[in-house]
């Protein structure tokens, strides 16, 4: 089996469409599947993160059992508006090797409404893995489009997410892997300004 490499973006894709992962209280989880967009409720101007990996956000929301993260959505969004984010992002930490100094890292994040951070991907147990997954923050605009103008499905998966957790506690780690939302490579292509 090929290594992984040290920062990549797998995910569940189709031509046009990735699909991400968040997760919100029920007040604003529920809401959003039933009607397939964020509600008004839903802050478009604060920074909000989004998580091509599965297991990552199960990692981050205790498999749906932390305060306000009960609800997890799958939220099926254009690569277009994935891609433009993409393009536009900055780390989120300064990184010697990507940046010409600290001045030209701070002038960049200033400029975008877009960052990331590489984050260890989880292995089913979410024990850390020795490659790292993609988070990418959005704020301002490129929040607002993402709510409003990339968002073309959204899932509540909370109901897969238990049966899953409930497989491995009952020791069926076989049977949980076999549940898992199918992330591959995704296409994105050398990312050097996000050190990928």
């Amino acid at each position: 089996m090929p290594e992984a490499p040290p920062r990549a973006i797998r995910a569940a894709h189709t031509d046009t469409t990735i699909t991400v992962y968040q997760a919100y209280s029920p007040a604003l989880g529920v809401p959003a599947a039933r009607d397939g967009r964020f509600p008004p409720a839903w802050k478009r101007e604060r920074m909000t993160w989004i998580k091509p990996s599965f297991l990552w956000m199960m990692y981050r929301c205790g498999w749906a059992t932390k305060a306000d993260q009960e609800t997890v959505l799958a939220i099926e969004i254009t690569r277009s508006g994935f891609d433009d984010a993409l393009r536009g992002a900055c780390l989120s930490h300064y990184s010697p090797g990507v940046h010409a100094d600290r001045d030209a890292w701070q002038r960049s994040l200033r400029a975008t409404s877009a960052r990331v951070q590489w984050d260890p991907e989880r292995d089913p147990h979410l024990n850390p893995l020795p490659y790292r997954s993609l988070q990418l923050g959005l704020s301002g605009p490129t929040s607002r489009a993402y709510a409003d103008e990339w968002t073309v499905a959204i899932r509540d998966v909370t109901p897969l997410a238990r049966k899953i957790h409930g497989l491995l506690r009952a020791g069926d780690e076989a049977a949980a892997r076999a549940l898992l939302p199918a992330e591959t490579p995704y296409p994105a292509g050398p990312l050097p300004h996000l050190g990928a």
